[in-house]
């Protein structure tokens, strides 16, 4: 049976375990974070049902979906994660920024494993988590006293920070933003890091670190992390037809290959800087012609799009429906992404001030 060992030999042979890091994994156990039923992939995994295979997806390397649409499932809703214990692999490459004495702010505790890490490394005291769920916030205390820890747990909203506990040497959130609060500049002492998930409705898939100097925070983009979303900021889901009810909208053609837009990383990060609040979906054929329909939402679910992909053509059909030309929007953004010479996300910078936050060549 799967035990804490085989999470430590996963990591170790795929070269995630530094030294620094292999006492605090060995230390936590991951299953005292983990609920008797879970989601992992497209899949649910209960203990009562199968023991075995509980544990052998406790201790791999996979995140590990424990809630949905915020605890408050309600029959016929499209269920979406809002909490979850993320991939270790992941969690060490977030935590490599930290060093022996640091003091650090979590934001988003979730299930509290990664604050375990930090509370066993660092010392219980120089650890500040808070959550913005009280049903979260108090499952993660219940889960640290399980493994022996802890670290100062706050609950409420995390994009203020935690004020009375500042400054902090590093700041990491374990929650996608769109917009990086001034506070988390103000909370973090001059030299210091923030570490944030970062993005749009329209691309949400990067790293934000940013060093702290001269009360205002500058950073560039890395990794392709999948967080949930914080809760403040988040972008809309739902089904196409929570958008689309039959309506006929403005037909045009566009020579712009919308699968460039779901394939081209760059080009998705690019756009989704000047289309920021709304969200694309490519669906495949499924008669084996390899046509597809490349839909977008906005996130108000005022205005909806379309563009036809079929094969071998050059021009492809598109429509649009609503107070938003949301495929002109995208389209216009990708234009400007290619006028530039088609920049990768590497060359982008972001700064935080008082004053707001800003992105650019």
């Amino acid at each position: 049976m799967s035990s804490p060992d085989r999470l430590l030999e996963i990591l170790a042979n795929k070269g995630a375990l530094t030294p620094e890091w292999a006492p605090s994994v060995a230390a936590v156990d991951r299953a005292h974070f983990v609920p008797d039923t879970f989601e992992v992939g497209d899949r649910t995994v209960s203990r009562s049902a199968d023991e075995a295979e509980w544990r052998r997806m406790v201790y791999a390397d996979l995140p590990l979906i424990t809630q949905h649409n915020d605890g408050r499932a309600e029959a016929g809703q499209i269920a979406f994660p809002t909490c979850s214990t993320s991939m270790p692999s992941l969690m060490l490459d977030m935590a490599a920024i930290v060093r022996d004495g640091d003091t650090v702010l979590e934001i988003g505790t979730g299930t509290g494993y990664h604050a375990a890490w930090l509370a066993h490394r660092l010392g219980e005291d120089r650890i500040t988590s808070i959550e913005t769920d009280k049903a979260l916030h108090d499952i993660a205390r219940e889960n640290l006293t399980r493994a022996g820890l802890h670290p100062h747990l706050l609950c409420g909203d995390g994009l203020a920070g935690a004020p009375g506990r500042a400054p902090f040497n590093h700041t990491i959130a374990t929650c996608t933003v769109r917009d990086i609060p001034y506070a988390w500049v103000e909370q973090t002492a001059p030299g210091g890091t923030i570490l944030t998930p970062w993005g749009s409705s329209f691309h949400s898939y990067s790293f934000a670190t940013l060093t702290v100097q001269d009360g205002q925070a500058t950073g560039h983009f890395s990794g392709r992390p999948a967080f949930m979303w914080a809760r403040q900021q988040r972008r809309s889901y739902g089904r196409i037809r929570d958008w689309y009810h039959g309506e006929q909208g403005d037909r045009a053609t566009t020579t712009l290959d919308p699968r460039v837009l779901e394939e081209n990383p760059d080009a998705r990060f690019a756009v989704g800087l000047r289309v920021r609040d709304a969200w694309p979906l490519l669906c495949p054929a499924d008669d084996g012609s390899d046509e597809a329909t490349y839909w977008l939402f906005d996130d108000a679910r005022t205005s909806w799009a379309t563009a036809e992909y079929v094969p071998g053509h050059t021009t492809y059909e598109t429509e649009q429906h609503g107070p938003r030309r949301l495929w002109d929007e995208v389209e216009s953004a990708y234009s400007t992404w290619t006028a530039e010479g088609t920049p990768s996300r590497d060359r982008y910078r972001i700064t935080v001030t008082a004053e707001g936050q800003r992105v650019s060549l």
